[in-house]
């Protein structure tokens, strides 16, 4: 097929149709200051030795040094990668995220994705689960859209304060022209989703109600409260897992009511990489299956009744027609998918709640210690995992300058998300936190309060 640019006439009957004057107004979503408004400085082209040598100058110049103690969460967590991981996806058959174009002759692939599905099932106490979604933040975006599908002519959304704020953010973004009111739960004094306002704020209008479990705060949501309340006026209730290690300990939200449950599952033996590669998930009700995004692998018996896998309820056409779609999600993070696989296996159903309660011990203990330093509170009473608030006697903005100095990331500033919480911090505790680290903290804090 060759490659036929529009001409000037076509581009002028798009952009007519769309209602927009020129080709720059699709890029009035982008804030100035972040578009580059000169030429790409490249330089001239460099023989490949030449350009070796200059990327080696370049990687030189990176600093890496593990005696920093990180206390960073709010949505990527530092969990122990177990070496088996990388060997096991470092095989040619695995080390591909891409789409197969014929699915059945890819047999290990649709199993490695089967296994994910079905994972993410016992995780989440759900029914069915799909693969392919990018990420927790677009999967959360995915379920909005989802919900007010099934929901059919509502068209309002209510998204708790506590979700995160890049995720209510991109949910805001993939509704932004579809008339869809998006309304904000405020939380209550303990930090939980403010139940009298849910009820308040539910009617006959609204499709889903959307929180964190846990939180952004670090707060354990009371779900079960929040599911019967959306229940009894026909809305879905949404849940949104940003750190599903958090599963190993608490109950999974498909017992405490969850209609959809979404998340992000880098915990599970990705590493950090500056923010990236996540895996998004996604899993629901049975009643639900037809309407899910993205790929769903199937279980089935060939004509000689062996045991064989299926794409199943999408096909590659599906994710090509347009609006008519249910998602115009194609891509496979199949690499992804398998490295949460094999964590999970590897830990079984007795090491992740050990490891969860780990993680869960480590941040009550620092916690504590935190709150009885002067000057030092903890603004939320309800229950946390391994993230949680501390309300600071200075802004936090200073305090993490200061104990940068003494290698220390001490956690997230809340100010901007968060200017209700004075001075917020968040500050994350996992595995990867020992007793000297914890110490260091509490005696970094201190001495600057004192």
């Amino acid at each position: 097929m060759r490659y036929l640019p529009h001409s000037d006439q076509e581009i002028s009957s798009m952009l007519e149709l769309i209602g927009v004057e020129k080709i720059e107004d699709l890029f009035s979503g982008i804030p100035a200051d972040c578009r580059l408004t000169r030429s790409l400085d490249l330089g001239a082209p460099l023989a490949e030795a030449d350009l070796q040598r200059h990327l080696q100058l370049l990687a030189a110049a990176n600093q890496v040094d593990d005696s920093w103690s990180r206390f960073l969460g709010g949505g990527y967590y530092d969990h122990h990668i177990p070496a088996a991981i990388d060997h096991l996806i470092s095989r040619s058959e695995f080390y591909t995220a891409y789409t197969p174009y014929q699915p059945e002759i890819s047999q290990g692939t649709l199993q490695a994705i089967f296994e994910f599905q079905t994972l993410i099932c016992q995780l989440t106490g759900m029914e069915v689960a799909n693969a392919s979604l990018y990420d927790g933040a677009s999967a959360c975006a995915e379920a909005v859209l989802m919900a007010l599908r099934c929901g059919r002519k509502r068209s309002k959304v209510l998204l708790s304060r506590g979700l995160h704020p890049g995720y209510r953010e991109l949910v805001a973004t993939y509704v932004r022209y579809l008339g869809v009111e998006l309304m904000e739960v405020p939380l209550t004094a303990d930090g939980r989703t403010d139940c009298t306002a849910v009820e308040r704020l539910l009617d006959a209008e609204v499709a889903a109600l959307v929180t964190g479990y846990p939180n952004y705060l670090g707060v354990v949501e009371d779900i079960e409260t929040l599911a019967g309340l959306a229940h009894a006026s026909g809305a879905r209730m949404l849940v949104a897992v940003a750190e599903p290690l958090a599963l190993g300990l608490y109950r999974s939200p498909g017992e405490l009511g969850a209609d959809i449950v979404i998340g992000e599952g880098q915990s599970f033996g990705l590493p950090l990489s500056y923010g990236g590669p996540g895996v998004g998930f996604m899993a629901v009700k049975q009643k639900d299956m037809r309407s899910l995004p993205g790929r769903l692998v199937g279980e089935t018996v060939d004509g000689d009744g062996q045991c064989g896998y299926v794409l199943t309820l999408a096909t590659r056409e599906q994710h090509i027609r347009r609006e008519k779609a249910t998602s115009n999600i194609c891509s496979n993070q199949g690499i992804c998918a398998v490295v949460v696989s094999i964590y999970l296996a590897l830990l079984g159903k007795n090491g992740l709640p050990q490891l969860a309660r780990d993680n869960y011990s480590r941040a009550s203990w620092l916690a504590g210690e935190i709150a009885a330093l002067s000057g030092f509170s903890l603004p939320f009473s309800a229950p946390i995992f391994n993230e949680f608030v501390v309300s600071c006697p200075q802004p936090s903005s200073e305090i993490l300058q200061r104990l940068e100095q003494e290698q220390i990331l001490a956690g997230i500033d809340l100010t901007a998300d968060y200017p209700e919480i004075k001075n917020g911090l968040l500050i994350c505790v996992t595995e990867q936190n020992d007793r000297k680290q914890l110490d260091s903290l509490v005696a970094a804090l201190k001495g600057g309060a004192a």
